[in-house]
């Protein structure tokens, strides 16, 4: 396999981590067009992409120290979008990457402070942080959206166990729909492929009209939905998810909703 092919294989995954981390469809694919221009024009960069996945996370660490994750807003910048920059420079960056490598991108300890260029204890104090973190979040109500029963009465579980509230259930896009206009939820969960054979995405975007609101998607085929192509989601966990990974992305659209 050519470089070229292993980068391309791991791309989305590392999408899937710039926007968590940013917040921002836009923000992170930004930075990871930076990270391969970066590697690609500079030859001991690309050499070490050799390395794999570990390395192609280490030189995107690279671009951040260099650059820093807070943009700067413009005037085009909407209220939203300038929340979420004053929240990210209103705290450390670095616990919420630890988090996000550990328990979204399932790196072990060793190398998420590899790619973080820190010691294996600091990652595990910011873990630790960002669990405190989670566990002091502002509680709100979660709508499920998912079709499968056992999922969705763990997802239910693992909502209730974070201290958050259950604004209803739902197995297909009207019933997300007439779920929203009866109780307004402060978060929803979605899978992407419905009972009915309806879209997650298309019942959210229909949401999106009448409420904004967080929303984590969860899919057993992230890398169709992390081209940087066209509009997608920004906070995706993949099936089989494991609960860290959920109470990660839980945490960060909550963080930037």
């Amino acid at each position: 396999m050519s470089l070229s092919q292993k980068i391309a294989g791991e791309l989305p995954f590392l999408r899937r981590y710039a926007r968590a981390l940013s917040g921002s469809q836009v923000r992170g694919d930004a930075i990871v067009k930076e990270t391969l221009e970066k590697a690609l024009g500079d030859e001991a960069l690309k050499k070490s992409l050799e390395g794999g996945r570990e390395a192609l996370y280490r030189v995107f660490h690279l671009v951040l120290d260099e650059r820093g994750m807070q943009a700067q807003a413009s005037s085009n910048t909407d209220a939203k979008e300038q929340s979420a920059l004053a929240k990210l420079s209103a705290m450390t960056d670095q616990t919420r990457q630890a988090l996000l490598l550990t328990t979204v991108e399932g790196f072990n300890t060793a190398q998420a402070a590899q790619i973080m260029g820190i010691g294996a204890d600091a990652v595990d104090q910011l873990n630790r942080a960002a669990i405190a973190q989670i566990d002091a979040e502002q509680r709100t109500s979660v709508l499920v959206i998912e079709d499968e029963p056992m999922i969705l009465m763990q997802l239910e579980d693992l909502v209730l166990s974070l201290g958050h509230e259950i604004s209803g259930t739902a197995t297909t896009k009207s019933e997300a729909i007439q779920s929203v206009k009866e109780n307004q939820p402060g978060l929803i969960l979605a899978d992407i492929q419905l009972a009915d054979g309806s879209s997650g995405l298309d019942a959210v975007k229909d949401i999106m009209e009448i409420a904004e609101v967080p929303v984590v998607f969860i899919t057993a085929y992230p890398e169709r939905l992390l081209t940087g192509d066209r509009v997608e989601p920004t906070y995706l966990v993949t099936k089989p998810f494991r609960e860290d990974t959920v109470k990660a992305s839980i945490s960060q659209a909550l963080f930037f909703g």
